[in-house]
């Protein structure tokens, strides 16, 4: 069995987005100072990539959540498995995601983080699936791509632990 990788956006197309949606963020944080939260481990390249590119003043930490195993589908249970290691009470807040599709891992953060009292609590995705959409009162502030129900990889996504690396987003097709 091996893999073959379709390109579904290029390298190029993804920094370009990246540079458009980090441009919008500077221009609505202005003058203020933005917390920016990483979900581990897929979004940590979108974090790095975005966080070049944003001109305001910002801090980081990371969480990470498990909904997937090593399978390709949500099993619709969401995992705690890092916590902050900063409070978020009074401060600006963006979540940064390499994916959203049925909004179970965001539906559950969103309302543990919420309940730390930010002061503002926003969502940033690379990708967002919302056909796939389980969850709509996860609300979507910054999205680089909508893409169809595809199972991608690359810029941080992967099946099983693979692919992680590639600079763009791909889909995966096997060949038995």
């Amino acid at each position: 069995m091996s893999d073959r990788i379709r390109t579904l956006i290029s390298e190029e197309e993804v920094n370009r987005r990246i540079d458009e949606v980090a441009a919008q963020i500077n221009k609505d944080y202005a003058g203020r100072s933005l917390h920016l939260v990483c979900i581990l481990k897929g979004s940590v390249f979108f974090t790095t990539e975005l966080s070049k590119r944003l001109t305001i003043p910002v801090t980081m930490d990371f969480m990470s959540c498990s909904s997937y195993g090593s399978g390709t589908v949500s099993k619709g249970i969401v995992k705690l498995n890092k916590d902050l290691d900063e409070p978020i009470e009074g401060r600006d807040v963006l979540i940064i995601e390499d994916i959203i599709d049925s909004g179970n891992t965001l539906a559950y953060l969103m309302k543990l983080l919420s309940a730390r009292k930010p002061a503002s609590l926003s969502l940033c995705t690379l990708l967002d699936k919302p056909s796939r959409r389980v969850h709509h009162e996860v609300e979507v502030s910054y999205t680089c791509f909508t893409i169809d129900d595809l199972f991608v990889l690359g810029c941080g996504m992967d099946y099983d632990q693979r692919y992680r690396n590639l600079p763009y987003v791909g889909v995966l097709e096997r060949d038995e």
